[in-house]
């Protein structure tokens, strides 16, 4: 028999000494019949091409490696090989043929192959090889997630307590999402409040940094910089009609975790569970997204795993207007779609708020979202304490953190001690607010962000240097609340906590930085130097805390309260913007959740088993505001907001109102419903 050549690949040799002499295949043909049936064609036994004797097929080159670094094989003389994969026929586009394992192939698809097949946006922008997706497969058979870890000391998730039963959950859940989604929702919203914190924070945040070597089933839309110009077309490659939510970051600050580019996308999905199972959207209507513009993170960009774009960061109008070009796109598939902007990095966040927010239905999760659930907390913090909301005005806050949202969390407390009677001068005077360079005054003149320079102290007014470190504050200023959005660790000293316990009866203590290691204080260090008497809140969960015999609970201020129902009345209603007075409505609705006999043991945040409940109280808060301003233009749920009016005014009238019950009936529920078959092109 004639020697196949040697070929320049040296791991391909025992494969291509052990191929027989097959007569050259037919085609394969994958379709699909009416009935739903794959027809597939060929057989080993066809005959090989005309001209072709069986010398000049076997005087073969080998393989070859092309430009991208994939394995082909060569072309006799025009003829192709009988070892040759000739083209698999596919009569599917977009994620249908994502959906297909025999045609599929996660991130080896060619460019040119993602163009003809309509799967540009469904998958990450790096092409990767069979070699490397092998060479990830076996990574992780061989070492799992967790193993690889542990041998780091430096792993951000283990240093925050992750277990390798958190990641066991996770992927076990994620595996049933894959099959089931169905059932995947049923279980989390029966169980969620056990679930929450495996579907998110703080499991998500291993989730982003290993999103990459996690990829198994592409979910959502991958939009990136190589795109511009096609973001529109793009986006007819999501099948779906009815978007009603989209959930999109460009990875720039995931969680506490910084700049993690692509891999942000996992933040987008986590949040999206939380749409489906906390709010009842449908999860057949819900998109997230990512918006690839590089990373800055040198260690991700080494990773070959990583499959993000491998390019710094683009900045100043051409980041912009990537950012509008996806906007103008989903607004033009998706025209009643709300947007949520996700763990955008301090530079853009609020930028990109005011952007868009007056003109498109959208809001900023870390921006207002954290605002939102901190002044419920507030308000509760007040409650427990026998004092009206009112009070507001007159607390004394020291803040840690002036990224977006330290600020935005600062801006809305000084909006709600306006709406309770203070001047602006008056709120402003009520803040202390700390960077990574201490204490913020006048004196830094053009240096303080915009948003930042309402709140600078005065400077040399004999009191407080510019720079001075939070214990230094904390003992002069003696304030009654200490917030922290630093994400810096544990940067409260127990001085500081003993010195906040000193100037005030019931400390609220808010270390509200994620995940749990990036706190600016533990539970334990709060309930032992504030002696027992303060209230405690933290971003990430915490176990409750005790001191002296007496359990203190560890209240978790998390977002998750507020963005799905304010989301939820939002879409029902179809409001146009999403506005101040309908974010202001989900913290007061929030804070009006919590039962007496929670807030008499200082519980300020009520419990999760309940969350559906508490999304039907903000959303509907959320739909009467709108309506009062005139924003809502959907006409069933202005119909039910008028029907409360009449019968409530402006009192909610309690748990059981005709809106509430609009608001409930609108909610998916995870059940089986009856499939029907209908063939391809019909009510499509």
């Amino acid at each position: 028999m004639a020697m196949i050549r040697r070929s320049s690949s040296a791991k391909w040799q025992p494969f291509l000494q052990l191929l027989p002499g097959n007569p050259r295949p037919v085609p394969t043909c994958l379709s699909r019949s009416t009935a739903g049936a794959r027809c597939i064609a060929g057989s080993a036994g066809s005959p090989t091409a005309a001209g072709a004797d069986d010398d000049q097929a076997l005087d073969l080159k080998g393989v070859e490696t092309t430009s991208n670094g994939e394995h082909r094989w060569k072309y006799y003389r025009g003829i192709p090989d009988r070892r040759q994969e000739l083209p698999t026929y596919v009569r599917d586009l977009g994620k249908s043929v994502l959906a297909d394992p025999l045609v599929n192939k996660g991130t080896a698809f060619l460019w040119s192959e993602r163009e003809r097949f309509h799967l540009r946006g469904l998958l990450p922008a790096r092409m990767v090889t069979m070699e490397e997706q092998t060479e990830k497969v076996l990574g992780e058979f061989r070492e799992g997630a967790w193993d690889k870890a542990a041998r780091d000391p430096n792993d951000e998730m283990v240093s925050a307590g992750l277990t390798p039963d958190n990641i066991r959950k996770w992927e076990y859940l994620k595996g049933i999402q894959a099959q089931n989604e169905t059932l995947f929702f049923r279980v989390l919203m029966d169980n969620f409040a056990e679930m929450a914190s495996v579907v998110y924070t703080p499991t998500v945040g291993w989730a982003c940094l290993n999103y990459s070597r996690m990829f198994r089933v592409a979910r959502g839309m991958y939009f990136s910089s190589r795109d511009r110009g096609h973001m529109t077309s793009i986006a007819y490659n999501w099948p779906s009609h009815e978007v009603d939510a989209i959930v999109v970051t460009d990875g720039s600050r995931i969680l506490g975790l910084g700049d993690l580019g692509m891999n942000g996308m996992g933040i987008s999905i986590g949040k999206l569970d939380l749409y489906v199972a906390a709010a009842g959207f449908h999860p057949a209507r819900v998109l997230p997204c990512v918006i690839d513009v590089g990373t800055n993170n040198e260690k991700l960009r080494k990773d070959k795993s990583y499959l993000g774009l491998n390019q710094a960061r683009l900045e100043g109008d051409e980041y912009l207007q990537i950012v509008d070009e996806f906007v103008a796109a989903i607004k033009a598939r998706w025209p009643k779609a709300l947007i949520q902007f996700e763990d955008f990095r301090t530079e853009y966040a609020s930028k990109l708020l005011e952007r868009y927010r007056y003109d498109h239905l959208c809001f900023n999760d870390d921006i207002q979202g954290t605002a939102a659930t901190a002044l419920a907390g507030i308000y509760a913090g007040l409650s427990a304490m026998d004092r009206p909301y009112s009070d507001i005005r007159d607390l004394r806050f020291v803040v840690c953190g002036a990224g977006s949202a330290g600020m935005g969390v600062v801006h809305w407390l000084s909006k709600a001690m306006e709406k309770h009677g203070a001047t602006p001068e008056e709120a402003a005077g009520n803040f202390w607010v700390l960077d990574a360079d201490g204490l913020i005054t006048e004196g830094r003149n053009a240096s303080i962000e915009k948003a930042t320079r309402r709140f600078a102290r005065p400077a040399g007014d004999g009191t407080l240097e510019d720079g001075a470190d939070v214990e230094t504050v904390v003992k002069k200023v003696r304030p009654e609340v200490l917030l922290g959005l630093s994400g810096a660790g544990r940067i409260w000293s127990p001085q500081t906590i003993e010195a906040l316990a000193e100037g005030t009866e019931r400390p609220l203590i808010f270390p509200m930085s994620n995940p749990s290691h990036k706190s600016e204080c533990s539970a334990e260090d709060a309930a032992k130097y504030a002696q027992g008497r303060g209230i405690f809140a933290s971003g990430s969960p915490f176990e409750d805390a005790s001191f002296e015999g007496k359990v203190l609970p560890s209240n978790q201020s998390n977002n998750l309260y507020v963005f799905p129902g304010l989301a939820l009345g939002a879409k029902l209603c179809q409001a146009t913007v999403v506005t101040d007075g309908m974010i202001m409505a989900a913290s007061e609705a929030l804070a009006g959740s919590n039962k007496a006999e929670d807030l008499a043991v200082g519980r300020i945040y009520p419990g999760l088993s309940d969350v559906r409940s508490i999304s039907v109280s903000v959303a509907a808060a959320v739909m009467r505001q709108a309506h009062s301003e005139g924003v809502a233009t959907h006409e069933k749920a202005i119909a039910a907001i008028e029907r409360d009016l009449r019968s409530f005014g402006d009192d909610d009238g309690g748990p059981q109102t005709a809106l509430d019950h609009f608001v409930a009936n609108e909610m998916y529920f995870p059940v089986y419903t009856p499939l029907a078959y209908v063939p391809r092109g019909v009510l499509e």
